[in-house]
This record gives C-alpha cells, structure tokens and sequence, in this order.
C-alpha cells in the first residue's frame, strides 16, 4: 500500500506531485516527469522494497545541472506499519548545493508526512499550504 503509493502515478499525483502530477508508474528504465515538469530518471524498482530515482539537483546557479540520486528504502515493521527511508546523495560541495541539499531534505520531509496524511486519512495536506499551489503553480525555491 505505502509502495504504491509512491509509485503509482495517480496516487503520487494526489499528495506529493499535487500540480501538474507524475505523467507515468515508477518503473526501471523510464523517464517520468514530476510537477508536468521535472524529469525523474528511474533506475531501480524492487517492489515493496527499494525505488532509486536520479534528477537535476538544484543549486547549479546558472551552470549545467548535476544530477543528484535518491533512495526510497521500504521496511515492513512488526505492527503492519511501514518505515520509509529517503536519501538524496550526489550533492557537490559549493554553497548553492548546500542550501540546495537542505531544501531538498526539507522536501522529502514534508513528502513523507503528507503521504502518511494521505494514506491514513484521505487528505492532501498541500493543498493550502503553499501559496504557489493554491494558485495551480507548482512549488519553487524561494528567492534570496
């Protein structure tokens, strides 16, 4: 169920990739676009276990994007729960890449609790909690 999730498009589309959804299923090999927009290279699925992803870290700051990787650990806990790991790793070591690295963990962050919100109670819990979204316009980084 929590597997799924994530890699069904639909179900994404309705907690995470909430403007301009997720355009395919997370499978090995494919190219899906995330917010109508952003490319996610898909290069691993083991089903209910592991999904590894690859994307353009932000933070380049005008210069060729780098790509950054993330990993989705899937573990089935004693009580029917799901423990669900995310790592995004790659980063290089300037200052755009830093700050980039922590906007990107605050991300996963709010992904894994609006899966949860979405999973056990039905809702969307970005709906109004970006202003951006509110206006049908995905999410940005803010401007310094």
């Amino acid at each position: 169920m929590v597997f799924d999730a994530v890699t069904d498009p639909a179900k994404l589309s309705g907690y995470f990739t909430t403007i301009g959804g997720a355009s395919a299923p997370l499978t090995a090999g494919a190219t899906v676009l995330w917010w109508g927009e952003v490319p996610v290279e898909v290069d691993e699925v083991i089903d209910r276990e592991r999904i590894v992803l690859r994307w353009d870290g932000s933070g380049s700051q005008g210069k060729k994007p780098h790509k950054t990787r993330i990993q989705m650990d899937f573990r089935p806990l004693d009580d029917g729960g799901t423990l669900v790991t995310i790592m995004e790793s790659g980063w290089q070591e300037n200052s755009g890449h830093l700050r980039a690295s922590y906007m990107n963990c605050e991300g996963w962050t709010q992904m894994l609790c609006c899966l949860k919100a979405f999973l056990e109670h039905g809702i969307n819990l970005r709906q109004g909690y970006y202003s951006s979204e509110l206006r049908g316009e995905p999410a940005r980084e803010p401007e310094l």
